[in-house]
């Protein structure tokens, strides 16, 4: 039987969507389908109707999931009677050497990967909602600000940098040295993974919005929303590794 005909009923890839994070989840579990072979090289996807219900998202959602794995390479649309959306590459299978070499990196962290996904989701937003508390200098204020900015760069080399240089402002803007050594290391850990993931355009936009929400929580002095955006920022992160290279 074809895979695009099995049935999505306790298909773990397809059970519905929770939290905050619905394209980064949803862009996930697509991945997690393809990398698994529930739908090979070759296969149509489940019917978008059928799929948005299964996965409870909306249906402009899935497209755009749907869409960031075709400008990825997974996926690809094909028009008329036969048409749908095929799976044209496997995560982890002839991919670009970039791809490959971060797939690789996966499986040798092996548990160590979900290990510092876990521990960033503990630290960060705890480091976020401690900056939301402290009464910071306008240098500081400004170098949060300016930090913020650069990390905005479409430019994927420009990107992984500036990214990484926010998360280590907010956690230097903790005042706990500690904290921020903490976070350095984990920002180690993972750099090249994140380096290496597929550029979607719309985790992009998604990033720079839970960035800007995270600086403006800090300078409002609100530690809750800091925490609570700093999480879902997390997440959004961690569900797009796991779904592409977990």
């Amino acid at each position: 039987m074809p895979a695009a005909a099995e049935p999505l009923s306790g298909v773990p890839m397809w059970r519905p969507v929770r939290g905050g994070n619905a394209f980064e989840i949803t862009v996930a579990r697509l991945a997690q389908a393809i990398r698994l072979g529930l739908v090979p090289v070759g296969e149509r996807l489940p019917p978008e109707r059928e799929l948005a219900e299964r996965l409870q998202v909306s249906r402009v959602t899935l497209r755009e999931a749907i869409a960031a794995l075709r400008e990825a390479g997974f996926l690809e649309s094909r028009r008329g009677r036969s048409g749908g959306t095929f799976v044209v590459r496997s995560a982890g299978d002839a991919t670009p050497s970039q791809d490959r070499d971060a797939a690789e990196l996966a499986r040798e962290m092996g548990d160590g990967l979900h290990d510092a996904l876990d521990f960033r989701r503990v630290l960060e937003p705890g480091a976020a909602a401690l900056a939301a508390t402290r009464a910071l200098s306008a240098a500081d204020r400004a170098h949060l600000v300016a930090c913020l900015a650069a990390a905005r760069t479409r430019d994927p080399l420009d990107r992984r940098v500036n990214d990484s240089r926010l998360h280590l402002a907010i956690a230097s803007a903790s005042g706990s040295t500690s904290v921020a050594a903490s976070i350095a290391d984990v920002q180690m850990r993972l750099d090249r993974l994140l380096a290496a993931i597929p550029v979607l355009r719309r985790n992009l936009d998604h990033s720079d919005a839970q960035h800007e929400r995270v600086v403006e929580a800090i300078l409002a002095g609100d530690p809750a929303v800091a925490r609570a955006e700093m999480e879902e920022h997390c997440d959004a992160t961690a569900a797009l590794l796991r779904g592409l290279l977990g």
